[in-house]
């Protein structure tokens, strides 16, 4: 499997079995982000918002996708969805790993959705605040989850971001073992685990 993230919460997920987009931005909805156009064998999104929800970033393949997809629905906010909406969670099983792809969730996981979430090899998780779940509940949630590998996403860094969303060093802080890798490309085989993986964001 090869990892690929395209900034925000945007990444290409590509294995034997087929290739998957997640929540690919639209032209101009995230500050410093230009998604280059990507051929992929399926498209998921987490919810409808403009920058995450634009399926025309990417060109179909017209394959079969291998990849086994199921989904966890959860909320976009702490108040059940009143503020912002649903939110849908994408667990990925293929190459014998499972890849959760967390979306724009808004609030802690129950202890329910925790145990149906299974077993994680690869965890995507949005680290911000404001339009999710901030730094301290996501270490909270990230430490409950248990990942091989924990990829923190929907951050501000250096020419890329929302100016209300916070930074990563916050969450990175809470964590045990830090790497950050030189590009934005991600091979689980490659790393020692457990870890908390930092890719650079393609900003543009």
């Amino acid at each position: 499997m090869k990892l690929t993230w395209l900034g925000h919460s945007c990444f290409l997920a590509e294995t034997a079995e087929g290739s998957v987009l997640l929540d690919p931005y639209a032209p101009g909805s995230v500050p410093g982000l230009k998604l280059p156009r990507v051929t992929a064998d399926l498209v998921l999104c987490s919810h409808g918002h403009r920058d995450h929800g634009y399926r025309e970033a990417a060109r179909l393949s017209g394959k079969p996708c291998g990849v086994r997809v199921s989904t966890l629905e959860t909320f976009h906010d702490e108040q059940g969805g009143a503020l912002r909406g649903p939110n849908t969670v994408h667990i990925l099983e293929a190459e014998g790993l499972r890849l959760v792809h967390l979306g724009d969730l808004g609030h802690m996981l129950s202890a329910e959705q925790l145990a149906a979430l299974g077993r994680v090899d690869l965890l995507l998780i949005p680290v911000g605040g404001h339009y999710t779940i901030g730094p301290e509940t996501a270490a909270e949630l990230a430490e409950a989850i248990g990942a091989r590998i924990t990829v923190p996403m929907h951050y501000r860094g250096p020419g890329f971001g929302y100016d209300v969303i916070g930074p990563v060093e916050p969450f990175l802080q809470r964590q045990e073992r830090v790497l950050r890798l030189d590009g934005n490309e991600l091979r689980p085989e490659e790393l020692e685990t457990p870890v908390t993986a930092v890719l650079r964001c393609p900003a543009r």
